[in-house]
């Protein structure tokens, strides 16, 4: 009897790209209902409270919040587990393989805030944003890259990887501290109290899950209370998930629920994500609009800030010699890679809602539109560039 050919879902989620699909359809989703009769449909189902209240304690919180502060702790807690592996035995674990994207890593930071910044160095509120252009949206960076086919060596995947988890590792610093609202003292406290807790039951041997997740949940919501971003819980609880079973030698808890977040987090946080927060209404948006200081220096950090920063910090760091060019690359394919590391998307737009959230900034320009055209035309310029590499001939 003849099997039945795999149906078009099934073909597409084998896709390696097709996370990145998924998020590009979302947003483009989102932006179309936005200006469409739907959009205070749209807007009304994002500020729709909803609450959990145990006793005297309660969170109540608008649909959109719960996604930015909720759901993107569960993708950090998946960053902080892929640090963690990685760190311990991944490709980062060899010294001589994190010189590159490291260097690499902080020019990509620091020039695009620098680009922000002299667009904006005349005013303090606008200042507020000057992290968003230094993110790297790796689902999306990946994504394009993985079009291209298995022509790409796989020597720039780690690369680019790698690269992106500096890049996070460094949106975790920066939201850490400088994107922290009024401090609670006593939610401070029971954050404290949380963490050596974590570290004893690590110590003991303890290897389900569930108790470090309840004891994260815990800390999730005293963060929240804190006024520090409450994300940075799912980073500080990765660190403590035992990588190796001491009872089941072939074993990792930490490897198990990574790969149990992966598609969780690939097909349905981040699409939520991006659907909840790429929404902008573009009626009476020209060329006014994005040439706002805001936009324009978000826009071309993203495109020019990164390519330069990536590019020329690589550069000096191969010729001076501290790092080698990965296996089967050249210049051509580092340039590539760093236009592609221009797509902030995600990442940018989550530090834009911490940016401008306390503020009414956002009713005189929109910084999402400056996000979205400076990560698609570094998309379409890595993409390109790319493509003339390692393209079908």
């Amino acid at each position: 009897m003849d099997k039945k050919p795999p149906s078009f879902i099934k073909k597409f989620f084998k896709l390696e790209s097709s996370a990145g699909i998924l998020l590009f359809i979302t947003a483009v989703l989102a932006m179309i209902i936005a200006n469409s009769p739907l959009s205070p449909y749209y807007n009304l189902l994002l500020d729709t409270p909803v609450a959990v209240q145990i006793g005297a304690l309660i969170v109540n919180k608008p649909l959109l919040l719960w996604i930015n502060d909720g759901l993107m702790a569960v993708f950090f807690f998946l960053v902080g587990l892929e640090l963690k592996r990685e760190l311990i035995e991944g490709e980062l674990s060899d010294k001589r393989n994190i010189v590159l994207p490291g260097v690499g890593a902080i020019g990509g930071m620091l020039f695009p805030a620098m680009v922000f910044f002299w667009f904006n160095k005349d005013d303090p509120m606008a200042l507020q944003g000057w992290a968003i252009p230094a993110a790297t949206d790796i689902a999306f960076a990946l994504g394009v890259l993985k079009v291209l086919g298995p022509r790409v060596p796989t020597s720039l995947k780690v690369f680019l990887t790698s690269l992106a988890i500096f890049d996070d590792i460094g949106a975790i610093l920066v939201i850490a501290f400088f994107y922290t609202s009024q401090i609670s003292l006593i939610s401070l406290i029971v954050v404290g109290l949380c963490i050596p807790l974590l570290w004893l039951i690590n110590k003991k041997g303890i290897e389900a899950t569930s108790t470090y997740i309840t004891i994260g949940v815990i800390m999730w919501v005293a963060m929240l209370k804190s006024g520090v971003h409450a994300t940075l819980t799912g980073v500080i609880l990765a660190m403590f998930i035992p990588i190796k079973s001491k009872i089941k030698p072939d074993y990792s808890p930490l490897k198990d629920l990574e790969h149990n977040l992966h598609s969780a987090v690939a097909y349905i946080i981040l699409p939520i994500f991006a659907f909840a927060n790429a929404g902008i209404n573009l009626s009476g948006v020209g060329l006014e609009q994005l040439m706002h200081p805001v936009p324009l220096g978000i826009a071309l950090g993203l495109i020019v800030g990164k390519q330069v920063g990536i590019f020329s910090l690589c550069w000096l760091a191969i010729k001076l010699k501290w790092a080698s060019m990965p296996e089967n690359s050249n210049w051509v394919s580092i340039y590539g890679i760093s236009a592609l590391c221009g797509i902030g998307f995600t990442m940018s737009l989550f530090i834009g809602s911490l940016a401008y959230e306390e503020t009414q900034f956002n009713m005189v320009f929109d910084e999402r539109l400056g996000i979205i055209v400076g990560s698609l035309i570094s998309a379409l310029i890595g993409f390109f560039v790319l493509k003339t590499q390692y393209g079908k001939k």
